[in-house]
Protein backbone atom coordinates (compact mmCIF):
# COMPACT_ATOMS: atom_id res chain seq x y z
CA UNK A 1 0.00 0.00 0.00
CA UNK A 2 1.30 3.27 -0.78
CA UNK A 3 0.38 7.31 0.40
CA UNK A 4 -0.06 9.37 -2.57
CA UNK A 5 -0.16 12.93 -2.01
CA UNK A 6 -0.20 14.06 -5.96
CA UNK A 7 -1.40 11.52 -8.11
CA UNK A 8 -2.73 14.02 -10.33
CA UNK A 9 -6.28 15.16 -11.05
CA UNK A 10 -7.90 12.64 -12.47
CA UNK A 11 -6.68 10.06 -9.73
CA UNK A 12 -7.74 12.29 -7.21
CA UNK A 13 -11.44 13.01 -8.79
CA UNK A 14 -11.77 9.18 -9.22
CA UNK A 15 -10.56 8.23 -5.35
CA UNK A 16 -12.66 11.57 -4.14
CA UNK A 17 -15.71 9.75 -6.22
CA UNK A 18 -15.44 6.61 -4.47
CA UNK A 19 -14.96 7.84 -1.11
CA UNK A 20 -16.96 11.20 -0.16
CA UNK A 21 -16.08 11.22 3.25
CA UNK A 22 -12.32 10.85 3.16
CA UNK A 23 -10.38 13.16 4.52
CA UNK A 24 -6.82 11.81 3.11
CA UNK A 25 -6.30 9.72 0.04
CA UNK A 26 -4.77 6.44 0.87
CA UNK A 27 -4.77 4.43 -2.27
CA UNK A 28 -4.16 0.34 -2.82
CA UNK A 29 -2.47 -0.97 -5.72
CA UNK A 30 -5.29 -2.09 -7.76
CA UNK A 31 -6.69 1.94 -6.86
CA UNK A 32 -3.70 2.80 -9.46
CA UNK A 33 -4.66 0.49 -11.94
CA UNK A 34 -7.92 1.53 -12.07
CA UNK A 35 -7.61 5.32 -12.12
CA UNK A 36 -4.99 3.81 -15.15
CA UNK A 37 -7.65 2.67 -17.36
CA UNK A 38 -10.80 5.52 -16.26
CA UNK A 39 -8.09 7.79 -18.21
CA UNK A 40 -8.08 5.93 -21.43
CA UNK A 41 -12.44 6.15 -20.84
CA UNK A 42 -12.31 9.40 -20.51
CA UNK A 43 -9.62 10.22 -23.59
CA UNK A 44 -11.56 8.02 -25.58
CA UNK A 45 -14.70 9.82 -24.82
CA UNK A 46 -13.39 13.40 -25.40
CA UNK A 47 -13.42 12.25 -29.12
CA UNK A 48 -15.75 12.33 -31.77
CA UNK A 49 -16.55 9.75 -34.82
CA UNK A 50 -18.08 6.80 -34.74
CA UNK A 51 -14.26 5.12 -34.41
CA UNK A 52 -14.39 6.81 -30.97
CA UNK A 53 -17.98 5.28 -29.95
CA UNK A 54 -16.83 1.74 -30.75
CA UNK A 55 -13.82 1.77 -28.79
CA UNK A 56 -15.53 3.35 -25.74
CA UNK A 57 -17.82 0.64 -26.02
CA UNK A 58 -15.30 -1.53 -26.03
CA UNK A 59 -13.58 -0.45 -23.09
CA UNK A 60 -16.74 -0.51 -21.08
CA UNK A 61 -18.37 -3.22 -21.90
CA UNK A 62 -17.37 -6.85 -20.00
CA UNK A 63 -19.30 -7.53 -16.74
CA UNK A 64 -22.98 -8.28 -18.19
CA UNK A 65 -21.50 -10.23 -21.26
CA UNK A 66 -19.52 -12.80 -18.63
CA UNK A 67 -22.47 -12.80 -16.43
CA UNK A 68 -25.03 -13.82 -18.98
CA UNK A 69 -22.68 -16.04 -21.00
CA UNK A 70 -21.25 -17.52 -17.71
CA UNK A 71 -24.90 -18.35 -16.36
CA UNK A 72 -24.85 -20.45 -19.58
CA UNK A 73 -22.67 -22.97 -17.73
CA UNK A 74 -22.31 -26.49 -17.63
CA UNK A 75 -25.85 -26.74 -15.68
CA UNK A 76 -27.41 -24.25 -17.80
CA UNK A 77 -26.06 -26.00 -20.77
CA UNK A 78 -27.05 -29.75 -19.78
CA UNK A 79 -30.59 -28.01 -18.73
CA UNK A 80 -31.56 -26.98 -21.96
CA UNK A 81 -30.05 -30.00 -24.06
CA UNK A 82 -32.68 -31.98 -21.52
CA UNK A 83 -35.18 -29.36 -22.43
CA UNK A 84 -34.88 -29.92 -26.36
CA UNK A 85 -34.08 -33.55 -26.15
CA UNK A 86 -37.14 -34.21 -23.88
CA UNK A 87 -39.76 -31.44 -25.08
CA UNK A 88 -38.78 -30.21 -28.52
CA UNK A 89 -39.05 -26.56 -29.28
CA UNK A 90 -42.99 -25.49 -29.14
CA UNK A 91 -43.43 -24.11 -25.75
CA UNK A 92 -39.91 -23.82 -24.55
CA UNK A 93 -38.15 -21.11 -27.24
CA UNK A 94 -40.39 -18.52 -26.32
CA UNK A 95 -40.26 -19.46 -22.62
CA UNK A 96 -36.05 -18.97 -22.57
CA UNK A 97 -36.30 -15.87 -24.49
CA UNK A 98 -38.80 -14.59 -21.46
CA UNK A 99 -36.04 -16.17 -18.62
CA UNK A 100 -33.37 -14.19 -20.83
CA UNK A 101 -35.68 -11.12 -20.09
CA UNK A 102 -35.91 -11.70 -16.53
CA UNK A 103 -32.40 -11.56 -15.91
CA UNK A 104 -31.85 -8.32 -18.24
CA UNK A 105 -33.93 -6.50 -15.49
CA UNK A 106 -32.59 -7.69 -12.95
CA UNK A 107 -29.30 -7.38 -14.14
CA UNK A 108 -29.77 -3.89 -15.45
CA UNK A 109 -30.12 -3.03 -11.37
CA UNK A 110 -26.87 -4.12 -10.48
CA UNK A 111 -25.51 -1.73 -13.41
CA UNK A 112 -26.82 1.30 -11.52
CA UNK A 113 -25.95 0.41 -7.94
CA UNK A 114 -22.36 -0.77 -9.06
CA UNK A 115 -22.14 2.80 -10.65
CA UNK A 116 -23.71 4.84 -7.75
CA UNK A 117 -21.91 3.39 -4.96
CA UNK A 118 -18.29 1.54 -6.31
CA UNK A 119 -19.12 -1.01 -3.83
CA UNK A 120 -20.10 -4.88 -4.23
CA UNK A 121 -23.83 -6.58 -3.65
CA UNK A 122 -22.13 -8.26 -0.42
CA UNK A 123 -20.19 -4.75 1.21
CA UNK A 124 -24.34 -2.55 0.55
CA UNK A 125 -25.72 -5.05 2.44
CA UNK A 126 -23.63 -5.03 5.00
CA UNK A 127 -23.70 -1.76 5.37
CA UNK A 128 -27.04 -0.51 4.96
CA UNK A 129 -28.65 -3.99 6.83
CA UNK A 130 -26.26 -4.94 9.70
CA UNK A 131 -23.60 -7.24 9.73
CA UNK A 132 -26.01 -10.11 10.67
CA UNK A 133 -27.35 -10.09 7.24
CA UNK A 134 -23.85 -8.73 5.39
CA UNK A 135 -22.56 -12.49 6.44
CA UNK A 136 -25.86 -14.39 6.06
CA UNK A 137 -25.59 -13.35 2.29
CA UNK A 138 -22.07 -14.41 1.88
CA UNK A 139 -22.55 -17.77 3.56
CA UNK A 140 -25.86 -18.33 1.28
CA UNK A 141 -24.02 -17.16 -1.62
CA UNK A 142 -20.89 -19.17 -1.24
CA UNK A 143 -22.67 -22.50 -0.31
CA UNK A 144 -25.03 -22.04 -3.82
CA UNK A 145 -21.80 -20.97 -5.69
CA UNK A 146 -20.02 -24.56 -4.14
CA UNK A 147 -22.97 -26.63 -5.36
CA UNK A 148 -23.00 -25.13 -8.77
CA UNK A 149 -18.70 -24.83 -8.97
CA UNK A 150 -19.48 -28.90 -8.22
CA UNK A 151 -21.69 -29.20 -11.49
CA UNK A 152 -19.69 -26.90 -13.45
CA UNK A 153 -16.64 -29.62 -13.11
CA UNK A 154 -19.17 -32.08 -13.91
CA UNK A 155 -19.71 -30.80 -16.93
CA UNK A 156 -15.70 -29.84 -17.79
CA UNK A 157 -15.15 -33.77 -16.53
CA UNK A 158 -18.16 -34.79 -18.75
CA UNK A 159 -16.84 -32.43 -22.08
CA UNK A 160 -13.50 -33.40 -21.64
CA UNK A 161 -14.78 -37.06 -21.27
CA UNK A 162 -15.82 -37.23 -24.76
CA UNK A 163 -12.04 -36.95 -26.13
CA UNK A 164 -11.57 -39.98 -23.38
CA UNK A 165 -9.87 -37.44 -21.31
CA UNK A 166 -9.72 -39.31 -17.42
CA UNK A 167 -11.61 -37.42 -15.27
CA UNK A 168 -8.70 -36.61 -12.69
CA UNK A 169 -6.97 -35.35 -15.66
CA UNK A 170 -10.15 -33.16 -16.99
CA UNK A 171 -10.37 -31.15 -13.38
CA UNK A 172 -6.76 -30.67 -12.86
CA UNK A 173 -6.80 -28.89 -16.00
CA UNK A 174 -9.54 -26.96 -15.70
CA UNK A 175 -8.40 -25.31 -12.12
CA UNK A 176 -4.86 -24.90 -13.03
CA UNK A 177 -6.36 -22.97 -16.28
CA UNK A 178 -8.48 -21.31 -13.61
CA UNK A 179 -5.42 -20.64 -11.78
CA UNK A 180 -3.70 -19.18 -14.57
CA UNK A 181 -6.68 -16.21 -15.24
CA UNK A 182 -5.40 -14.96 -12.36
CA UNK A 183 -1.65 -14.58 -12.85
CA UNK A 184 -2.00 -11.38 -14.74
CA UNK A 185 -2.92 -9.60 -11.22
CA UNK A 186 -5.10 -7.39 -13.69
CA UNK A 187 -8.77 -6.87 -13.89
CA UNK A 188 -8.82 -5.73 -17.21
CA UNK A 189 -6.68 -8.67 -18.93
CA UNK A 190 -8.37 -11.34 -16.70
CA UNK A 191 -12.00 -10.00 -18.38
CA UNK A 192 -10.51 -9.67 -21.67
CA UNK A 193 -9.07 -13.48 -21.44
CA UNK A 194 -12.37 -14.66 -19.88
CA UNK A 195 -14.68 -13.12 -22.60
CA UNK A 196 -12.74 -14.60 -24.88
CA UNK A 197 -13.12 -17.90 -23.49
CA UNK A 198 -17.07 -16.96 -23.36
CA UNK A 199 -17.42 -16.21 -26.88
CA UNK A 200 -16.71 -19.59 -27.11
CA UNK A 201 -20.77 -20.30 -25.77
CA UNK A 202 -21.70 -19.76 -29.31
CA UNK A 203 -20.21 -23.18 -30.56
CA UNK A 204 -23.99 -24.60 -30.23
CA UNK A 205 -25.07 -22.51 -32.97
CA UNK A 206 -23.51 -24.09 -35.23
CA UNK A 207 -23.84 -27.48 -34.04
CA UNK A 208 -27.73 -26.66 -34.00
CA UNK A 209 -27.18 -25.65 -37.93
CA UNK A 210 -25.68 -28.88 -38.46
CA UNK A 211 -29.56 -30.73 -37.57
CA UNK A 212 -30.66 -28.64 -40.35
CA UNK A 213 -33.52 -27.35 -38.21
CA UNK A 214 -36.77 -26.54 -40.05
CA UNK A 215 -36.90 -22.60 -39.97
CA UNK A 216 -40.29 -22.37 -40.46
CA UNK A 217 -41.30 -24.52 -37.36
CA UNK A 218 -38.26 -22.57 -35.38
CA UNK A 219 -39.91 -19.19 -36.18
CA UNK A 220 -43.58 -20.23 -35.42
CA UNK A 221 -42.43 -21.86 -31.83
CA UNK A 222 -40.86 -18.80 -31.48
CA UNK A 223 -43.71 -16.59 -31.85
CA UNK A 224 -46.67 -18.86 -31.40
CA UNK A 225 -46.27 -19.97 -28.06
CA UNK A 226 -47.32 -23.42 -27.52
CA UNK A 227 -48.99 -25.54 -24.71
CA UNK A 228 -46.69 -26.93 -22.65
CA UNK A 229 -45.64 -30.64 -23.53
CA UNK A 230 -48.07 -32.96 -21.55
CA UNK A 231 -49.50 -30.55 -19.25
CA UNK A 232 -47.93 -29.74 -15.78
CA UNK A 233 -46.08 -33.13 -14.45
CA UNK A 234 -43.62 -33.02 -11.65
CA UNK A 235 -41.20 -33.79 -14.88
CA UNK A 236 -42.24 -30.41 -16.88
CA UNK A 237 -42.32 -28.27 -13.50
CA UNK A 238 -38.18 -29.68 -12.47
CA UNK A 239 -37.94 -28.47 -16.26
CA UNK A 240 -39.61 -25.29 -16.28
CA UNK A 241 -37.20 -24.51 -13.37
CA UNK A 242 -34.38 -25.76 -13.80
CA UNK A 243 -34.41 -23.76 -17.14
CA UNK A 244 -35.32 -20.49 -14.93
CA UNK A 245 -32.32 -21.18 -12.79
CA UNK A 246 -30.36 -21.88 -15.90
CA UNK A 247 -31.29 -18.00 -16.25
CA UNK A 248 -31.30 -16.08 -12.70
CA UNK A 249 -29.63 -16.81 -9.79
CA UNK A 250 -27.83 -15.36 -6.96
CA UNK A 251 -24.51 -15.19 -8.41
CA UNK A 252 -25.18 -13.04 -10.76
CA UNK A 253 -26.38 -10.25 -8.67
CA UNK A 254 -22.88 -10.49 -6.74
CA UNK A 255 -20.62 -10.42 -9.58
CA UNK A 256 -21.45 -8.09 -11.83
CA UNK A 257 -22.03 -5.29 -8.95
CA UNK A 258 -18.47 -6.07 -8.10
CA UNK A 259 -17.33 -6.89 -11.21
CA UNK A 260 -18.48 -2.84 -12.11
CA UNK A 261 -17.13 -1.65 -8.85
CA UNK A 262 -13.48 -3.42 -9.51
CA UNK A 263 -13.78 -2.30 -13.51
CA UNK A 264 -14.03 0.96 -11.72
CA UNK A 265 -17.32 2.44 -13.98
CA UNK A 266 -18.91 5.32 -13.26
CA UNK A 267 -22.62 6.86 -13.33
CA UNK A 268 -21.58 8.60 -16.55
CA UNK A 269 -20.91 4.72 -17.84
CA UNK A 270 -24.54 3.50 -17.08
CA UNK A 271 -26.04 3.57 -20.31
CA UNK A 272 -22.96 2.00 -21.84
CA UNK A 273 -23.67 -0.81 -18.89
CA UNK A 274 -26.81 -1.33 -20.41
CA UNK A 275 -25.73 -2.24 -23.85
CA UNK A 276 -23.09 -4.43 -21.88
CA UNK A 277 -26.04 -6.32 -20.06
CA UNK A 278 -28.56 -6.57 -23.23
CA UNK A 279 -25.40 -7.38 -25.29
CA UNK A 280 -24.72 -10.52 -23.34
CA UNK A 281 -28.41 -11.74 -22.69
CA UNK A 282 -28.81 -11.87 -26.53
CA UNK A 283 -25.64 -13.63 -27.08
CA UNK A 284 -26.34 -16.10 -23.85
CA UNK A 285 -30.08 -16.05 -25.16
CA UNK A 286 -28.67 -17.48 -28.88
CA UNK A 287 -26.73 -20.02 -27.17
CA UNK A 288 -29.34 -21.47 -25.15
CA UNK A 289 -32.00 -21.70 -28.37
CA UNK A 290 -29.21 -22.99 -30.49
CA UNK A 291 -28.49 -26.14 -27.35
CA UNK A 292 -32.74 -26.75 -27.42
CA UNK A 293 -32.81 -26.60 -31.24
CA UNK A 294 -29.75 -28.68 -31.39
CA UNK A 295 -31.32 -31.26 -29.26
CA UNK A 296 -34.53 -31.69 -30.59
CA UNK A 297 -34.11 -34.25 -32.73
CA UNK A 298 -33.72 -36.87 -29.90
CA UNK A 299 -37.46 -35.70 -28.82
CA UNK A 300 -38.54 -35.77 -32.70
CA UNK A 301 -37.55 -39.30 -32.99
CA UNK A 302 -38.32 -40.68 -29.99
CA UNK A 303 -35.05 -41.32 -28.26
CA UNK A 304 -34.88 -41.19 -24.32
CA UNK A 305 -32.52 -39.03 -22.97
CA UNK A 306 -33.97 -38.79 -19.30
CA UNK A 307 -30.07 -40.00 -18.50
CA UNK A 308 -28.23 -38.69 -20.78
CA UNK A 309 -24.76 -36.86 -19.03
CA UNK A 310 -23.03 -33.98 -21.41
CA UNK A 311 -20.85 -36.57 -23.13
CA UNK A 312 -23.76 -38.48 -23.79
CA UNK A 313 -25.81 -35.86 -25.29
CA UNK A 314 -22.89 -35.64 -27.52
CA UNK A 315 -22.25 -39.30 -28.60
CA UNK A 316 -26.65 -39.56 -29.06
CA UNK A 317 -25.95 -36.36 -31.61
CA UNK A 318 -24.00 -38.06 -33.79
CA UNK A 319 -26.19 -39.70 -36.20
CA UNK A 320 -27.62 -36.13 -36.87
CA UNK A 321 -24.53 -33.76 -36.89
CA UNK A 322 -21.77 -35.87 -37.61
CA UNK A 323 -18.29 -36.49 -35.69
CA UNK A 324 -17.29 -32.72 -36.09
CA UNK A 325 -20.94 -31.37 -34.42
CA UNK A 326 -20.45 -33.93 -31.39
CA UNK A 327 -16.89 -32.32 -31.30
CA UNK A 328 -18.34 -28.99 -30.84
CA UNK A 329 -21.19 -30.08 -28.71
CA UNK A 330 -18.76 -31.92 -26.46
CA UNK A 331 -16.15 -28.78 -26.17
CA UNK A 332 -19.04 -26.21 -25.69
CA UNK A 333 -20.11 -27.94 -22.59
CA UNK A 334 -15.94 -27.91 -21.28
CA UNK A 335 -16.13 -24.07 -22.05
CA UNK A 336 -19.32 -23.58 -20.14
CA UNK A 337 -17.91 -25.43 -16.93
CA UNK A 338 -14.63 -23.63 -17.61
CA UNK A 339 -16.21 -20.00 -18.15
CA UNK A 340 -18.67 -20.11 -14.71
CA UNK A 341 -16.28 -21.96 -12.73
CA UNK A 342 -14.17 -18.84 -13.20
CA UNK A 343 -16.90 -16.34 -12.97
CA UNK A 344 -18.76 -17.74 -10.25
CA UNK A 345 -15.21 -18.73 -7.98
CA UNK A 346 -14.77 -15.29 -8.40
CA UNK A 347 -18.33 -13.94 -7.16
CA UNK A 348 -17.32 -15.69 -4.08
CA UNK A 349 -14.15 -14.24 -3.36
CA UNK A 350 -15.75 -10.63 -3.99
CA UNK A 351 -18.33 -11.46 -1.22
CA UNK A 352 -16.30 -12.52 1.29
CA UNK A 353 -13.80 -9.71 0.73
CA UNK A 354 -16.52 -7.38 0.95
CA UNK A 355 -18.24 -9.04 4.14
CA UNK A 356 -14.79 -9.40 6.29
CA UNK A 357 -13.52 -6.10 4.97
CA UNK A 358 -10.16 -7.81 3.23
CA UNK A 359 -8.51 -6.62 0.11
CA UNK A 360 -10.84 -7.91 -3.10
CA UNK A 361 -9.64 -6.94 -6.53
CA UNK A 362 -8.51 -9.07 -9.67
CA UNK A 363 -5.96 -5.90 -9.81
CA UNK A 364 -4.21 -7.11 -6.53
CA UNK A 365 -0.67 -9.40 -6.43
CA UNK A 366 -1.22 -12.10 -4.60
CA UNK A 367 0.38 -10.98 -1.86
CA UNK A 368 -1.55 -8.29 -1.07
CA UNK A 369 -4.94 -10.28 -1.77
CA UNK A 370 -4.16 -13.27 -0.75
CA UNK A 371 -7.41 -13.91 1.01
CA UNK A 372 -9.37 -13.13 -2.03
CA UNK A 373 -7.08 -15.48 -3.77
CA UNK A 374 -6.94 -18.08 -1.50
CA UNK A 375 -11.10 -18.38 -1.48
CA UNK A 376 -11.28 -18.47 -5.20
CA UNK A 377 -8.99 -20.94 -5.66
CA UNK A 378 -9.51 -23.78 -2.90
CA UNK A 379 -13.17 -23.04 -3.18
CA UNK A 380 -13.00 -24.19 -6.65
CA UNK A 381 -10.11 -27.44 -6.19
CA UNK A 382 -13.11 -28.50 -3.13
CA UNK A 383 -15.78 -28.81 -5.74
CA UNK A 384 -13.19 -30.38 -8.33
CA UNK A 385 -12.30 -32.86 -5.80
CA UNK A 386 -15.81 -33.93 -5.10
CA UNK A 387 -16.54 -34.52 -8.65
CA UNK A 388 -13.73 -37.45 -8.91
CA UNK A 389 -16.17 -38.71 -6.84
CA UNK A 390 -17.63 -41.87 -9.42
CA UNK A 391 -21.22 -42.59 -9.79
CA UNK A 392 -22.64 -39.02 -9.85
CA UNK A 393 -25.73 -38.54 -11.76
CA UNK A 394 -25.50 -35.28 -13.80
CA UNK A 395 -28.81 -34.80 -15.16
CA UNK A 396 -30.46 -34.77 -11.81
CA UNK A 397 -27.91 -32.87 -9.81
CA UNK A 398 -27.96 -30.42 -12.34
CA UNK A 399 -31.04 -29.63 -12.39
CA UNK A 400 -31.72 -29.80 -8.72
CA UNK A 401 -28.56 -27.30 -8.15
CA UNK A 402 -30.83 -24.95 -10.97
CA UNK A 403 -34.04 -25.26 -8.91
CA UNK A 404 -32.22 -24.35 -5.60
CA UNK A 405 -31.33 -21.43 -7.82
CA UNK A 406 -34.78 -20.34 -8.47
CA UNK A 407 -35.47 -20.93 -4.47
CA UNK A 408 -32.83 -18.99 -3.43
CA UNK A 409 -33.70 -15.86 -6.04
CA UNK A 410 -36.46 -14.10 -3.89
CA UNK A 411 -34.58 -12.99 -1.16
CA UNK A 412 -31.78 -11.99 -2.75
CA UNK A 413 -34.00 -9.98 -5.46
CA UNK A 414 -35.50 -8.39 -2.16
CA UNK A 415 -32.06 -7.12 -0.61
CA UNK A 416 -31.67 -5.86 -4.57
CA UNK A 417 -34.78 -4.38 -4.97
CA UNK A 418 -34.08 -2.46 -1.47
CA UNK A 419 -31.00 -0.90 -2.05
CA UNK A 420 -32.00 -0.02 -5.55
CA UNK A 421 -35.11 2.23 -4.27
CA UNK A 422 -32.75 3.54 -1.31
CA UNK A 423 -32.30 7.07 -2.11
CA UNK A 424 -29.60 7.97 -0.01
CA UNK A 425 -27.11 5.92 -1.92
CA UNK A 426 -28.48 5.66 -4.99
CA UNK A 427 -29.00 9.76 -5.58
CA UNK A 428 -31.06 10.14 -8.77
CA UNK A 429 -30.38 7.00 -10.13
CA UNK A 430 -33.18 5.57 -7.52
CA UNK A 431 -35.27 3.03 -9.34
CA UNK A 432 -38.28 4.61 -11.77
CA UNK A 433 -41.77 2.89 -10.80
CA UNK A 434 -41.82 1.18 -14.72
CA UNK A 435 -38.18 -0.88 -13.25
CA UNK A 436 -39.81 -1.33 -9.86
CA UNK A 437 -42.86 -3.24 -11.79
CA UNK A 438 -40.83 -5.03 -14.27
CA UNK A 439 -38.54 -6.46 -10.58
CA UNK A 440 -41.81 -7.25 -8.88
CA UNK A 441 -43.00 -8.93 -11.62
CA UNK A 442 -39.87 -11.10 -11.98
CA UNK A 443 -40.22 -11.56 -7.81
CA UNK A 444 -43.65 -12.68 -8.40
CA UNK A 445 -42.96 -15.33 -11.30
CA UNK A 446 -40.00 -16.64 -8.85
CA UNK A 447 -42.12 -16.88 -6.06
CA UNK A 448 -44.84 -18.70 -8.09
CA UNK A 449 -42.55 -21.10 -9.38
CA UNK A 450 -41.07 -21.77 -6.38
CA UNK A 451 -44.78 -22.52 -5.16
CA UNK A 452 -45.41 -24.72 -8.47
CA UNK A 453 -42.45 -26.72 -7.35
CA UNK A 454 -43.46 -27.47 -3.67
CA UNK A 455 -46.50 -28.62 -5.02
CA UNK A 456 -45.22 -31.18 -7.51
CA UNK A 457 -43.18 -32.75 -4.71
CA UNK A 458 -45.53 -32.56 -1.65
CA UNK A 459 -49.12 -33.22 -3.70
CA UNK A 460 -47.92 -34.08 -7.34
CA UNK A 461 -51.68 -34.83 -8.41
CA UNK A 462 -52.95 -31.76 -7.38
CA UNK A 463 -51.22 -30.28 -10.54
CA UNK A 464 -54.04 -31.74 -12.00
CA UNK A 465 -55.67 -28.56 -10.97
CA UNK A 466 -53.26 -26.26 -13.16
CA UNK A 467 -53.88 -28.09 -16.10
CA UNK A 468 -51.93 -31.45 -15.58
CA UNK A 469 -52.72 -34.50 -17.47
Amino acid sequence: MVEVQAAGGLLFNFLNHRMPDSSAVVITHEDIDRAHDRERVLETRGRHGLSARARLLWLLIGPGILVMLGENDGPSMVSYAATGARFGIGFFLPFVVLTFLMACVVQEMTVRLGAATHRGHAELIFDRFGPFWGWFSMADLMLGNFLTLITEFIAIRAGLGFFGVPPAVAVLVAWLALSAALMTHRYWTWERVTLFLAMFNLIFVPVALLTHPHWRGVTGALFTWKPLPGGLTQETVLILLADIGATVTPWMLFFQQSAIADKGLTTHDIRFGRVDTLLGGALAALAALATIVATAPLFAHGMSAGNFQAAEFAQALQPFVGRWGSTLFALGMFEAGMVAAITISTSSAYAFGEVARRPHSLNLPFRQGKSFYLVLLLEAAAAGGLVLIPGIPLVYVVLLVNVIAVLAMPPALLFLYMLVNDREIMGDLVSPWWANVLALGVVVVLIAAGVLFGVSVVAPHALAVFGGK
